[in-house]
């Protein structure tokens, strides 16, 4: 028997392997696990080489998977970007401006990008005296600030003028430029409207390999502290395949990277899109990042009123009794888009956060399944599924990917109840009855509209269907509580399965990476009210450690924010 270069032993070893769910020891050897058992057995593989990392009966999992975040962007908005809280004031946000820009020593001009502030200020930015406030602490900067949806924007005067923006500016399709009384912009954009500030952004400031290289990196060091090595980017361009590439080349890509390649963008200021896009994927593949996605914005959301719905929204000042929002897709052009996808051999994760996007995609899923089309399918989000729908996502063999942590109490979920009816907003995920009509649940993310991709906040909330932070009181729809078992496979197993990285991660068992991590306590083991305070010891990705928290001695909720 040869010799390891690694054995853990004396644990609790959760493999989620059901053939094997737990052991006391691993051995690993050039990157890969080589043996799963007791101690005594995998004793065996140790000489004076094997380094030996003795767990004292710490807990060792699978490195958990991110099924839906938007990394690079994360790491941009931690790097260099402002940042706030999401439930912040007016006044906070532009005291955190006026400070950004003082400590950064921007030069006149330059853009102030940053965010998130919360859907539930959609009203409160909406006026005049809101964007007084910004421009008085902006005069020489252009500002683009993002909401916690990402989906839109508040501006400043100067961001407004630099993109042409004025009084006499239409309302783009899908989108809407907030006016006040008076009919001037107050700054607010919905959606598309924000196009054009996104894009002079974008022009001015150039696309910087280097920079998207640079942020990707710092994300996926934030990660590694919460222990997840595999993750899927949600909406890919291209100067990210090229970053993604160069630092796979460089080694320094430390996780699988699933990417999903834009096929429309009516958020992000991103030209190239589509069929000019997608042959860039394969010229970037590399053996850590799989271009095997592509992805498609349906809907926008709800707090603005253009999230596609079965019924109509609360009845509002802007929009009439009747108004329930519209995707922007025909079924005809949905279904061309997904034989074009299919024919290329690409999966696609298609954000739908109303009923209505849910209920179309699943219709035309079902015509192309009729057509003996098997791609993969990911219906990302789902916080809103009508009843009727629930089982089709197990007969058509679609993947209900959940995200972001929505399915507890919080600004976004308070946002929702305002515009959505009672009986709509009271039912927001229903992962109990989608696990039990036999779907394949994933959970992601979507970071950073979630403020932190911890999974265990995600976890504890998918279990609980509370606040793990303790902020927001109360339970939403307590009912759709899953197991921690079925939680953890979300973030590992099937995860795994649906991303295209079964071959590779996902489990514990010989032959695959060694991708783990050692917390400090055992999910299983514990109360469900503890699974928020589960903290990772160390990461590992392919046989190398690639986060150890003695390096980090402060105890934290998240990673020490850098510094440019």
């Amino acid at each position: 028997m040869a010799s390891a270069d690694l054995v853990v032993r004396n644990g609790t070893v959760r493999t989620m392997d059901p053939d094997r769910p737990v052991s006391s020891a691993m051995a690993v050897d050039d990157g890969l696990i080589v043996a799963i058992g007791d101690d005594r057995d995998i004793d065996a593989y140790i000489d004076e080489t094997t380094s030996v990392i003795n767990l004292h009966g710490a807990t060792v999992l699978p490195g958990l998977i991110d099924a839906h975040n938007h990394h690079h962007l994360a790491g941009e908005e931690d790097l260099f970007r402002v940042s706030f809280a999401p439930d912040a004031t007016v006044d906070a946000i532009c005291a955190a401006v006026a400070g950004w820009i003082a400590t950064q020593q921007l030069a006149p001009g330059e853009w102030v990008l940053g965010g998130n502030w919360g859907s539930t200020l959609v009203g409160t930015l909406g006026s005049s005296d809101a964007l007084t406030r910004l421009d008085a602490v902006s005069p020489a900067h252009p500002v683009l600030l993002s909401d916690d949806s990402h989906h839109n924007r508040w501006v400043n005067s100067a961001a407004m003028r630099a993109a042409g923006i004025d009084a006499r500016t239409d309302d783009p399709e899908g989108g809407r430029i907030v006016r006040d009384e008076r009919g001037e912009p107050t700054g607010l954009l919905f959606e598309t409207a924000a196009g054009a500030v996104e894009q002079r952004v974008v022009n001015d400031q150039g696309i910087d390999i280097d920079r998207l290289a640079r942020s990707s990196e710092r994300a996926l060091e934030m990660m590694h502290a919460f222990g997840i090595t595999a993750f899927q980017d949600a909406s890919t361009s291209l100067g990210l395949l090229q970053a993604l590439h160069r630092l796979s080349e460089d080694g320094r890509l430390t996780s699988w990277a699933v990417t999903s390649m834009l096929v429309n963008d009516t958020i992000l200021g991103n030209t190239q899109v589509g069929e000019e896009l997608l042959p860039y994927g394969e010229h970037y593949r590399t053996q850590r990042h799989r271009p095997d996605f592509t992805k498609i914005f349906l809907d926008g959301v709800p707090p603005t009123h253009t999230a596609a719905l079965l019924q109509p929204y609360r009845a509002t000042g802007e929009h009439g009794a009747e108004h329930t929002g519209t995707p922007v897709m025909t079924f005809d052009e949905l279904l061309a888009w997904v034989r074009l996808i299919d024919d290329r051999g690409l999966g696609v994760k298609v954000h739908c956060t109303g009923d209505a996007s849910v209920r179309l995609v699943l219709d035309v899923v079902e015509a192309a399944r009729a057509e003996g089309r098997r791609l993969i399918v990911h219906i990302a989000h789902g916080q809103l599924i009508h009843p009727d729908d629930i089982a089709r996502f197990a007969s058509l063999g679609v993947v209900a990917e959940i995200s972001p942590f929505l399915w507890y109490p919080g600004v976004i979920p308070q946002a929702l109840h305002e515009v959505l009816p009672d009986e709509l907003s009271a039912r927001i995920h229903p992962n109990r009855d989608l696990l039990d009509a036999g779907a394949l649940l994933v959970a992601g993310s979507d970071w950073p509209v979630s403020e932190s991709p911890n999974p265990w906040h995600a976890i504890s909330g998918l279990v609980t269907r509370r606040d793990p932070t303790g902020r927001t009181p109360g339970a939403l729809w307590p009912e759709q509580g899953i197991s921690v078992i079925e939680a953890l496979r979300a973030f590992t197993t099937t995860s795994a399965d649906a991303l295209g990285l079964a071959d590779v991660t996902g489990r514990l068992t010989p032959g695959l990476s060694a991708d783990f991590i050692m917390i400090d306590a055992d999910p299983l083991s514990i109360p469900s009210s503890a699974l928020a305070d589960i903290v990772t010891g160390q990461t590992w990705f392919a046989g190398e450690k690639v986060y150890d928290r003695s390096d980090h001695p402060a105890r934290a909720s998240a990673p020490p924010r850098s510094t440019r």
